[in-house]
C-alpha cells in the first residue's frame, strides 16, 4: 500500500464487497438480484487500474478508476434515489 492507487483501489473493492455482502444477505422485500460477474467484472477494472497506476500510467488509471466507479453506479446502483414525480 504505498501509491494512490493502492489506497483508492481497495477502498472501492472493500465497497464492492460490503454491498454484495448486503445484498446477498437481506431479507427486505426489495431483493436485487445483481449477477455475480458484475462484482468480478468491477473487481478487475479495480485491478487493472492499480496495476497501469503503479506502472506509471497516470492517465490510464484514473480512466479505468471513473470507468469503474461509473460501471458500479450505472449497473450496481449502490444507492436507491427517490423517484421524482
Amino acid at each position: 500500500m504505498e501509491t494512490p492507487y493502492d489506497w483508492i483501489t481497495v477502498g472501492i473493492f472493500a465497497g464492492l464487497i460490503v454491498l454484495f455482502m448486503q445484498r446477498s444477505t437481506s431479507d427486505s422485500g426489495n431483493d436485487v438480484n445483481d449477477p455475480l460477474w458484475m462484482y468480478l467484472a468491477a473487481g478487475v477494472g479495480c485491478a487493472v487500474a492499480n496495476y497501469v497506476g503503479n506502472e506509471g500510467q497516470h492517465l490510464l488509471a484514473i480512466l479505468a478508476i471513473v470507468g469503474t466507479l461509473a460501471f458500479v453506479f450505472h449497473y450496481l446502483k449502490p444507492f436507491s434515489w427517490p423517484k421524482a414525480d
